[in-house]
């Protein structure tokens, strides 16, 4: 039978050392730490916790517990525990899809896109009547499509009337605002080049 050892020898790793460090880096980069900000605070070397994050070494009981508290998460998010669907570097599951803060009555968002991903992915709801609390400007560059409902979309104040089907794109830098004059419900795929808390959003 191959060990850990032998296995990262060969180029190779066994797949639970995979997914948990998978795992391990989808958490820390969605708390925006750096390899050296995490193992100062798990009190391990910079170079074991890469290895561990690459599936190269086995994540050890005694490393467990302090990466943990460090990421304030249970031990058992690290190993999948919990029934529930856990972060991942390249997918978000329909399950573990986060709820967005906004300032706005009438405005649901959820973030679509992994941790660390140079895009960020949103699914907006706006009830009927829904609109932003006045306009606002951010940095970068944003592109959506209306999947269903309508929206009402103010850019440099001009305003347009979007349906399901229908698309946009513009840069952040411009007032832009929007809302809901429609009668049912609007979802909207919204991506943004900055990361939701670079922005002051609806």
């Amino acid at each position: 039978m191959s060990t850990s050892a032998d296995m990262a020898a060969q180029g190779m790793a066994p797949d639970a050392d995979v997914l948990i460090g998978r795992r391990l880096r989808a958490l820390r980069l969605e708390r925006d730490m750096s390899l050296m900000d995490l193992a100062s605070r798990a009190g391990i070397s910079v170079s074991a916790l890469s290895q561990i994050e690459r599936g190269i070494s086995s994540l050890k009981i005694k490393v467990m517990w302090p990466l943990a508290a460090a990421l304030n998460v249970e031990p058992g998010a690290l190993l999948g525990e919990g029934g529930q669907k856990q972060s991942d570097l390249y997918c978000v599951s329909s399950k573990a899809r986060k709820r967005l803060p906004v300032h706005s009555d009438g405005i649901e968002k959820w973030l679509l896109s992994p941790p660390g991903a140079s895009l960020t992915g949103i699914l907006v709801s706006v009830v009927p009547g829904g609109t932003t609390a006045g306009s606002y400007t951010h940095a970068g560059h944003e592109f959506g499509y209306v999947l269903s409902g309508q929206l009402e979309l103010t850019i440099d104040g001009v305003s347009y009337q979007c349906g399901p089907g229908d698309s946009f794109a513009f840069r952040s830098t411009l007032d832009h605002a929007f809302s809901n004059p429609g009668q049912e419900p609007a979802q909207i795929l919204w991506v943004n080049t900055t990361k939701p808390g670079e922005s002051r959003d609806g």
